[in-house]
């Protein structure tokens, strides 16, 4: 410590820090070592203590046999399509892609049939509400630069309806802080002060912020874990858009209990409290479709699942013995830390031997959804990264099967729209050469009849109506299952609402596939290409984006729909009819995304019955509390203070800042941060606080929040002069 900073560290802080109660409680730790994927040896494997759970063979033989009888099946025919005077190799290049294409849909039908059958036929129900828990349990929610008042107010609603169960002792709650933001960093410890003063000293609640957020939302995980996972036998692990009712939490809790064998056990969570146009269709869709595809997956998984992240339970001391995440070689994108680490630790938790399931009908898990077009973008351009490393982690010794599949499925779900377009194009080139380009009838070889590049007609058009009809048959599966549970269909509006709102839904998303076509297309060729995508934080309010920004985001959309359009004109009318859903959805791609984030259109259709949801016509308890609690927060405008003006004015907040900070990170001499010695030279030569406000930038605020020393000169500084003094 310089000698300025000494002299202004006086000691007449310390009693007053010395009474605060600390933030975390006592540490106990867990060794997490990091993960060798290509060494396994599968006799240290876990023995299971209970009596071996049959793998779901039917489920399996029905989706993964159904799926590829149907792929063999589509294949032939479009071979019969396109075998008509020969196959040339651009005839080969569209069957070859339909193939991956059909494929994935062919999987995800049989996987929805066998979700209907079980939900139409089985109809689970939830599981019953534990009446004790002997195991102690973390409720973890990491945070990076949200809105404080949400997630403050949502995590109390949890508490409120656990505690209200009567289990409420067996459980503590973290807020793992990883923000940069240095106000959003002191919004979020005078929420956590308001909390604590609010619960009271026998509340469980804690909060820790890392000074830097390596490896991330992993990173943050594995930090609590190592450091106090030592103290829980399981956590439930929320995002910050989560909520889960005390029924859910507790259950969850009494699941692991039972079942010793677990290691991850996850919820189906229901999209909630959105209102946006985009929002409200993806909030309906998972709502009345999600159901009968987490049914058929949950059947075919069985114990051997996936885990998606949150609002989940795990069991502490497997994730930290088994599920320490090793760092890829080389550089972003492929290299580094992993990006999507809930898909490689569940793999790796089922490779020690633990199981890992669903629990879809267990109900009271809740999230939200980007807002708008563009957000979803810039959230799946995260995603396809982290989907796509895990080619690297694809061929890893000792992983199940299942969870090879599960990486698959994530890839594919990216590169589906690259190969897409690919067939679009190639489809495109073979109609231009039948038209314009004078064909090769005749080869070098001898042949006795020429290659006409010809197509049959009418068996193209059967083959097109089978592919929709299992592209769409989830979403009649879910209607029907709708329709036929009377709460479901009377809180969706009724029959015909529920009807009109499905047919909505189906438009809607016909015009918008083309687009994300594209932009999952260039993420992909981004992330080949090596560009990292960093990570922002996700916006979730419902606030439209600037039309500006709109229209420089799909002009080459735009640009592209119109250039479609005029060539398919110009080939062949009945060609642009083909198209027309496609083209359709580009030329119109800056309408839809503007009307995607606006909410007066979503609130619109929801005054007409459209879109609605029972979560919406009968809103689930704890999703008033928290928003009730939220604004109650919010209304105290820390959300948007200046974080130095709230340490000076305050004394008594800024003695728990201090107290909060961990000790001081040992400096070698001649290590000096810029940011530090740029701090100090600004607080020295303000004369008020207006000017250390007005003078320090971001990373100088965040040096100087991290700094005792600093934090004491700030708070020496005088209040601003009073125009009238000046």
């Amino acid at each position: 410590m310089d000698a300025l900073t000494q002299a202004a560290f006086s000691a007449e802080t310390q009693p007053t820090e010395a009474a605060i109660a600390p933030p975390m409680p006592e540490e106990s730790h867990l060794v997490m070592p990091e993960q060798d994927l290509f060494r396994f040896d599968a006799r240290t494997g876990r023995r299971k203590t209970l009596v071996a759970h049959a793998a779901p063979w039917l489920s399996r033989l029905l989706v993964f046999g159904g799926g590829l009888a149907l792929t063999c099946w589509g294949g032939y025919e479009m071979y019969r399509v396109i075998d008509v005077g020969g196959i040339t190799l651009l005839k080969w290049m569209l069957l070859i892609l339909f193939l991956a294409n059909f494929s994935w849909i062919a999987l995800a039908f049989c996987a929805g049939v066998v979700g209907f059958l079980h939900l139409f036929f089985v109809r689970p129900r939830p599981p019953a509400a534990p009446e004790k828990l002997v195991s102690r349990n973390a409720v973890v929610m990491p945070i990076y630069n949200e809105t404080p008042s949400r997630v403050f107010g949502a995590l109390e609603a949890i508490h409120e309806d656990v505690e209200a169960t009567g289990l409420g002792g067996a459980f503590d709650w973290f807020f793992l802080s990883d923000t940069t933001n240095p106000d959003i960093w002191i919004a979020e410890e005078r929420a956590f002060a308001d909390l604590r003063a609010k619960l009271g000293p026998r509340a469980r609640m804690f909060y820790r912020h890392r000074p830097k957020n390596t490896a991330r939302k992993a990173g943050n995980i594995a930090d609590f874990v190592t450091r106090w996972g030592g103290a829980y036998d399981h956590m439930v692990v929320l995002d910050a858009d989560s909520l889960m009712t005390g029924h859910a939490i507790v259950s969850l809790a009494a699941a692991m209990e039972a079942d010793p064998d677990s290691g991850i056990i996850q919820t189906l969570p229901l999209i909630i409290n959105r209102n946006t146009l985009f929002a409200r269709v993806q909030q309906f869709a998972a709502r009345i479709y999600g159901p009968v595809i987490a049914d058929g997956l949950s059947c075919w998984m069985g114990r051997d699942g996936n885990y998606w992240g949150h609002n989940a339970i795990i069991r502490t001391q497997a994730f930290a013995g088994h599920c320490g995440l090793p760092h890829l070689k080389g550089r972003p994108p492929f290299g580094g830390h992993i990006l999507s680490h809930d898909f490689v630790e569940a793999a790796l938790i089922r490779r020690a031997g633990y199981s890992v399931y669903m629990l879809p009908s267990l109900g009271g898990s809740f999230e939200e959804s980007p807002p708008s077009l563009i957000d979803v973008a810039a959230r799946d351009r995260r995603w396809c990264q982290g989907n796509l490393q895990h080619i690297r982690v694809l061929p890893a010794k000792g992983l199940h099967l299942a969870s090879r599949q599960h990486f698959v499925t994530g890839i594919m779900g990216y590169l589906a729209s690259p190969f897409w377009l690919a067939q679009l194009l190639v489809g495109l080139l073979l109609v231009l050469q039948a038209s314009y380009i004078r064909p090769e009838y005749f080869s070098k070889e001898f042949t006795l009849f020429p290659t006409w590049p010809r197509f049959d007609a009418e068996r193209s058009l059967e083959l097109f109506q089978v592919t929709m009809a299992v592209l769409l048959a989830p979403k009649l599966f879910g209607l029907i299952l709708a329709l036929s549970d009377g709460p479901t269909r009377r809180g969706a509006g009724g029959a015909i609402r529920l009807v009109f709102s499905t047919l909505f839904e189906v438009v809607m998303s016909a015009l918008l596939a083309p687009i994300m076509m594209l932009i999952q297309t260039g993420h992909v060729l981004h992330i080949l290409f090596g560009f990292d995508t960093g990570w922002e934080p996700q916006r979730r309010d419902d606030g439209s984006i600037p039309f500006k920004g709109i229209v420089w985001r799909h002009w080459s959309h735009v640009l592209l729909g119109v250039v479609s359009l005029v060539a398919a004109l110009l080939i062949s009318p009945s060609l642009a009819a083909w198209m027309s859903p496609t083209i359709a959805g580009l030329v119109l791609a800056i309408a839809l995304s503007w009307a995607s984030g606006q909410r007066s259109i979503g609130l619109a259709l929801k005054r007409l019955g459209l879109l609605v949801t029972p979560e919406e016509t009968t809103p689930p308890p704890i999703a008033a509390r928290a928003n009730a609690l939220s604004q109650e927060m919010a209304a105290n405008g820390h959300d948007d203070a200046d974080g130095l003006r709230a340490l000076h004015d305050d004394p008594e907040f800024c003695a728990q800042h201090v107290a909060f900070l961990p000790p001081p990170p040992h400096r070698a001499r001649g290590a000096i941060s810029p940011e530090r010695a740029m701090a100090v030279a600004k607080l020295a030569d303000a004369q008020t606080i207006g000017d250390a406000v007005h003078w320090l930038h971001h990373k100088e605020r965040t040096a100087l929040l991290h700094d005792r020393a600093l934090i004491a000169l700030l708070v020496r500084l005088p209040e601003d002069e009073k125009p009238e003094n000046r």
